[in-house]
C-alpha cells in the first residue's frame, strides 16, 4: 500500500510532464508550426488535468496532516483554480484561439507555464526528500 510521500511523489510526477507538452505547444504557435485553433485545443485538454490532479494532492496532503507541505502547495493550486474560475465566459477554455496572439498573452502563457514547471518540480524533490526520510526513519 502506497503512503502518503510515495503518492505525493508519483503523483507529482506528471505535473511538469504536463507543463513541459504545454511550453513546447506554445513555442510551437510562437514559431507558426501549429495554427492558433489546434494549439488551443491542445492545451485546453491538459488545463483540467493539472488542475484536478493539484487539487487531489493538495486535499491529500490536508487530510493526512502535512500541514507544512499543504501550506507551501496551497498558493500554487490556489492560483490555478483562480484562473479557471475567472477565466472569460465567452472563451472556449483557459487558452482562446481568438485572443492568443493580443496583447502578448502567448509570452504571458509561456511565462506561466514555466513558472509553473518550476515549481512543480521544487515540490518534486521536496516531496521526494520527505519520502525518503520518512523510508530512513521507519528503519
Amino acid at each position: 500500500m502506497l503512503k502518503t510521500n510515495q503518492f505525493s511523489v508519483l503523483g507529482i510526477l506528471g505535473l511538469p510532464d504536463s507543463d513541459r507538452i504545454q511550453v513546447i505547444t506554445l513555442s510551437d504557435l510562437e514559431c507558426d508550426y501549429l495554427n492558433a485553433t489546434n494549439c488551443c485545443d491542445k492545451l485546453n485538454k491538459w488545463v483540467l488535468v493539472e488542475a484536478i490532479a493539484q487539487c487531489v494532492l493538495a486535499v491529500l496532503l490536508l487530510l493526512t496532516g502535512h500541514w507544512i507541505l499543504f501550506l507551501m502547495y496551497a498558493p500554487v493550486t490556489a492560483w490555478l483554480v483562480y484562473k479557471l474560475v475567472n477565466k472569460p465566459s465567452g472563451d472556449i477554455g483557459m487558452y482562446d484561439p481568438t485572443e492568443i496572439h493580443n496583447r502578448q498573452q502567448l509570452k504571458t502563457y509561456m511565462k506561466e507555464n514555466l513558472i509553473k514547471m518550476g515549481s512543480h518540480l521544487i515540490f518534486f524533490f521536496i516531496f521526494l526528500y520527505w519520502m525518503i526520510y520518512s523510508l530512513i526513519k521507519g528503519l
